[in-house]
């Protein structure tokens, strides 16, 4: 394929072809595309056709033709969002066109469904006359719950969102505007409290006068920022009275009288710089003529209009935000679009007003200065989330964002009037909210931000692999591991040329050659020392740490050699597990190993025990499973809730295995009195608060189980395989071991490189991880 085909550009560098293809390959494997519509409601026998289609179906019809507001019961027209564009202003690439531009409405609509639960039309047109765009947006109603303008060109984007608000009776949102516009101004107060200056008295300097920077300082004067102390740049200079050029009105509105020219001009002296334009813009002779303890906006994305570091360099007593992932204080509209709709959707609202916008604000800005939950301090273990220069915008991933915004959007649309179906009970609401909290295939973010806070020493025992060396390469490349790799050098050098890889070792990773290491002796020694008492002679100690690439990575992290272990991609769990077993063995405290799985599923995410170690575990040994599996899922940020699994329900058997798995629970709950937990009980019932309510109303678990507890090694095996197959493109993670006194994993043969990515970050946080 060439490269004008598979949409690069000869010249790129190595990182960036890499990185093209792999893009390329996500998007086309292992099905096209990153949306689909999926139906909700089975069609299994002729019972369901006639209730989904003729006869049934005209019911609904007739109900919706006599009160249209039951369309929000009978259809999904209340969860669903058109994301719309032309393709005129996509990101960074400019106008490349509405079929171009596709591939972005869809990572839109990803990630509309994984942060708040809404679903997605993405609405590609081809047309650039904004009258006709705002027909055809407008003619649409019928069929959306809500409206998302995407990378639409300004001025035009003013003038469609303005028309379609007036002439629409749902939510219209252009987030290129508004959502830049809610998340910086949050940093704007949140900054400005850190310095000790008052909104109102500010200074504020602007590089850029598109859409994005105009909705900001619309947003920051309704905060308080005075107008006249505004001074606004765009591509020909300061906008001020003097020009000659034609402005639109929304630049029109930040005129100026001044004799300033330049933004080298209305930069000296600002309290505040916001940047939605270009990079490097902003030199640093510029911030040193800054007021004192500056405010820098950066926003310009990939490329800051500065990069902190320099910014910082010029005035150490600078607070800097930018629309980068990869510094603090990130300005990133995941933080507000998914939930703003969330709310306005769940309320039935007409339209979404200033006073739900600056309701997004205000608790943006809250939330960064909140104290964090136990679930959350865990997930972002290595990481400081205290209110200060580094952190006075919450991270995207925050689980709280959704139980904060929604529930303010829905009552600022109850308080101004929009609200169709207002929210009677809004802490009832925000209870609801958390099923979006534990269901999110983001779940893996802490995970990887914690990793990101202080990468560690992790040994793949099978170095060789291909898998390993491209998990390698992006868990490098996503700055979360310091890899070491047992192979050999030669085999290991042909396959990352044959897979393009940029590794080099040495440099990217350390070498283990299990045939030629200097600490061969060393490692049969200490072998021999664990083992020597177990039939193990000098000889024997020799050949299996020769012979056994697991033993090798397991005896470096014995003699901290390493921090961690990856191993088991070829080869039988049990085998490898063994290893580990003789030669780190249990933590302190620790009376069982166990194995866990995680599945990331579109509606539930799941930790399923033991699915590998223990074959028939008693009930204390279930217990202790249970309680070790509770630990490792605050990690992901999730508040754990434990099911204890049974063919019975609330003593309906009398069998062997009920009864275990009922005193299993009974040991739990004495051990774990903080955790809800619940059994025995069956499948269904842990995922149903409402099944369990009508079994037992005295039920101590609320909504669905995510710890689920097998009473045997089959059963939790065959489980997870189950729906590792059936449940549609979830992610899976695992199995991760637990009880070892080291982040140690044993993977499995089926393992992807997604897989393997995902268990190295979680290997390194664990490093930091309290044990």
């Amino acid at each position: 394929m060439s490269d004008a085909n598979k949409g690069g550009s000869p010249d790129l560098s190595p990182a960036e072809a890499e990185l093209r293809d792999a893009a390329l390959e996500y998007h086309r494997s292992p099905v096209r595309g990153k949306i689909a519509v999926m139906p909700t409601k089975p069609l299994s026998n002729q019972r369901d056709l006639s209730l989904a289609y003729s006869p049934g179906v005209a019911y609904a019809c007739l109900a919706i033709e006599k009160d249209p507001s039951l369309a929000a019961e009978y259809t999904s027209r209340a969860n669903l969002v058109g994301v719309v564009t032309n393709g005129t202003a996509v990101l960074g690439l400019g106008d490349i066109g509405p079929l171009a531009g596709k591939p972005v409405m869809e990572g839109k609509g990803c990630l509309f469904r994984n942060f708040a639960g809404i679903d997605v039309f993405d609405i590609e047109l081809a047309e650039r006359d904004p009258d006709k765009l705002v027909e055809i947006i407008a003619s649409l109603e019928p069929t959306l719950g809500g409206v998302n303008l995407e990378d639409i060109k300004a001025p035009e984007c003013f003038y469609i969102e303005r028309q379609l608000r007036e002439r629409m009776k749902i939510p219209v949102f252009h987030d290129d505007q508004h959502g830049t516009a809610i998340i910086s101004s949050a940093a704007l107060i949140n900054g400005l409290e850190l310095v000790g200056k008052q909104i109102g008295e500010v200074k504020l300097a602007v590089s850029g006068a598109g859409a994005a920077a105009i909705a900001c300082l619309d947003m920051m004067v309704t905060l308080g920022v005075k107008r006249e102390n505004v001074f606004v740049c765009d591509s020909k200079g300061v906008i001020q009275d003097q020009r000659e050029d034609k402005l639109d009105a929304s630049k029109q509105r930040y005129l100026q009288k001044t004799s300033a020219r330049t933004l080298a001009d209305v930069v000296r002296g600002a309290d505040v710089f916001l940047g939605c334009s270009a990079p490097g813009v902003m030199t640093v002779e510029m911030v040193k003529t800054m007021a004192e303890r500056p405010l820098i906006l950066a926003l310009a994305n990939p490329e800051p209009e500065i990069r902190p570091e320099l910014a910082k360099l010029a005035r150490p007593d600078c607070l800097v935000a930018t629309g980068r992932s990869d510094y603090p204080n990130q300005v990133n509209n995941v933080l507000c679009f998914p939930y703003i709709f969330r709310g306005a959707l769940d309320c039935g609202a007409t339209r979404i007003t200033d006073e739900m916008k600056i309701a997004c604000v205000r608790e943006i800005a809250a939330l960064a200065k909140a104290e964090i939950s136990a679930e959350v301090a865990s997930a972002y273990d290595g990481r400081e989330l205290r209110f200060g220069p580094d952190y006075f915008i919450p991270t995207p991933f925050d689980a709280r964002l959704i139980l904060r915004i929604a529930p303010a959007v829905a009552q600022a649309a109850a308080d101004s009037g929009v609200a169709s179906r207002p929210i009677a009970d809004i802490e009832a609401y925000r209870h609801s909210l958390t099923r979006f909290v534990t269901h999110t295939g983001m779940i893996m973010q802490p995970v990887f931000m914690a990793a990101r806070a202080a990468p560690k020493r992790i040994v793949y025992a099978e170095g060789e692999d291909e898998r390993v060396l491209r998990a390698v390469q992006i868990a490098l490349d996503e700055r979360v591991v310091r890899p070491i790799l047992i192979g050999r050098p030669e085999i290991i050098a042909a396959r990352i040329e044959r897979a393009g890889l940029r590794l080099q070792a040495g440099r990217d990773f350390e070498l283990v050659d299990p045939g030629d290491d200097v600490r061969f002796k060393q490692y049969w020694e200490a072998y021999h020392r664990l083992n020597g008492r177990n039939g193990v002679s000098p000889e024997s100690a020799k050949s299996i740490v020769r012979r056994s690439n697991t033993v090798i990575a397991a005896l470096m992290v014995h003699l901290k050699d390493a921090d961690g272990m990856l191993c088991g991609l070829v080869g039988r769990y049990d085998a490898h597990f063994e290893h580990v077993r003789d030669i780190i063995g249990l933590r302190e405290g620790a009376r069982t190993f166990a194995a866990m799985n995680a599945l990331l599923l579109d509606k539930y995410t799941l930790f399923l025990a033991d699915t590998f170690v223990n074959e028939e575990p008693d009930a204390a040994q279930l217990a202790d499973i249970a309680a070790l599996a509770v630990e490792e899922v605050k990690h992901f940020g999730l508040p754990p809730k434990v099911a204890f699994l049974s063919h019975s329900m609330y003593g309906s058997s009398k069998r062997a295995s009920a009864l275990k798995m009922r005193e299993a629970r009974d040991l739990f709950v004495q051990r774990c009195p903080d955790v809800e937990a619940d059994g025995e009980i069956h499948g269904d019932a842990a995922l149903s608060e409402d099944m369990r309510r009508k079994a037992l109303p005295g039920s101590t678990l609320t909504g669905a189980a995510n710890v689920l507890v097998l009473p045997n090694l089959d059963a939790a095996n065959i489980l997870f395989n189950v729906l590792k197959m059936t449940g549609g493109q979830g992610v899976t993670v695992g199995p991760i071991l637990l009880g070892a006194a080291a982040p140690v994993h044993v993977l499995t043969p089926s393992s992807t490189v997604r897989r393997v990515v995902n268990m190295t970050a979680l290997a390194v946080a664990a490093c930091s991880a309290p044990r």
